[in-house]
C-alpha cells in the first residue's frame, strides 16, 4: 500500500500501525531514509495509506502543528519499544502516550455509495487527537499484550532500524522483510562469497534456511 511517494517512503508491514509510524523516522527507517513525514501534505496521505481516516476525507485542519503531534508520538512510541528491546528507559514516555490514549477515537460509520455498496466513513472530522489517540491505543494494546512484547523485533539489515512483529513460524525471522532488507543481505552475502572464491578462501558460513 503505498502513494507515488509511498513507494520509496512508507511501508505498512510492521504489524502494527504504531510501529509503521515510528517507521517512517529517519532513525527508523532503511538505509538511507530521510524524513518521511515532512509537512501537511505528506502526513494528510500517511493517513489515508494507513487507514485511519477513509479515502477523499477532507483533513481542512491539518497543519504544522499537526506533523509536529505526530512527530512527537512516533518519537515516544519509539523510545517505548526500544526499551522493550533492552534499550535506555523511556522516561515520561508511558505517561505521554497513556494521555494521548485516553482521547476519543473518530467514530466509524458505514455508509452506502452511488453504486449501493458500503463504505467506511467518519461520522465526524477527525481531529488531530482522535487521530493520534488511535496511533497511541494500538501502542498500548501492544506494550500490555504478553505475546506481542515478545514478539517485537528490530531489523537486522544493515543500517536498517525498523521494528516490526515476528509472526513467522519458531519466531526465526530476522529481517523487516526478506523482500527489501532480506534481498539486500543476501545480494551482500553472494558478493561476499564472490570475492572469497576470487581470493581462494573457504565458503562463508550459510544462514540456516528458513530464517528471514
Amino acid at each position: 500500500m503505498a502513494t507515488d511517494r509511498g513507494a520509496r517512503m512508507w511501508r505498512f508491514d510492521t504489524g502494527r500501525i504504531c510501529l509503521d509510524l515510528v517507521a517512517t523516522e529517519p532513525a527508523g527507517g532503511a538505509p538511507g531514509a530521510c524524513e518521511q513525514l515532512d509537512g501537511p501534505r505528506c502526513l494528510a496521505r500517511w493517513l489515508t495509506d494507513a487507514r485511519l481516516v477513509p479515502p477523499g476525507t477532507v483533513l481542512t485542519a491539518l497543519d504544522d502543528a499537526w506533523v509536529a503531534r505526530f512527530h512527537e508520538l512516533r518519537s515516544v512510541v519509539g523510545r517505548l519499544m526500544t526499551a522493550q528491546l533492552g534499550g535506555p528507559e523511556a522516561d515520561g514516555a508511558l505517561e505521554q502516550v497513556n494521555s494521548l490514549a485516553s482521547e476519543a477515537p473518530p467514530g466509524p460509520r458505514a455508509v452506502r455509495c452511488a453504486d449501493g455498496g458500503l463504505v467506511r466513513a467518519l461520522s465526524a472530522a477527525p481531529d488531530c487527537a482522535g487521530l493520534l489517540a488511535v496511533v497511541a491505543r494500538d501502542a498500548v494494546d501492544l506494550l500490555t499484550d504478553p505475546a506481542a512484547r515478545a514478539a517485537l523485533r528490530r531489523c537486522q539489515g544493515e543500517d536498517c532500524h525498523r521494528l516490526y512483529l515476528d509472526t513467522s513460524r519458531g519466531g526465526r525471522r530476522r529481517w523487516c522483510s526478506g523482500e527489501v532488507c532480506g534481498n539486500r543481505e543476501r545480494v551482500a552475502r553472494h558478493r561476499r562469497r564472490a570475492l572469497r572464491a576470487a581470493d581462494g578462501r573457504g565458503p562463508e558460513r550459510e544462514i540456516p534456511p528458513g530464517v528471514e
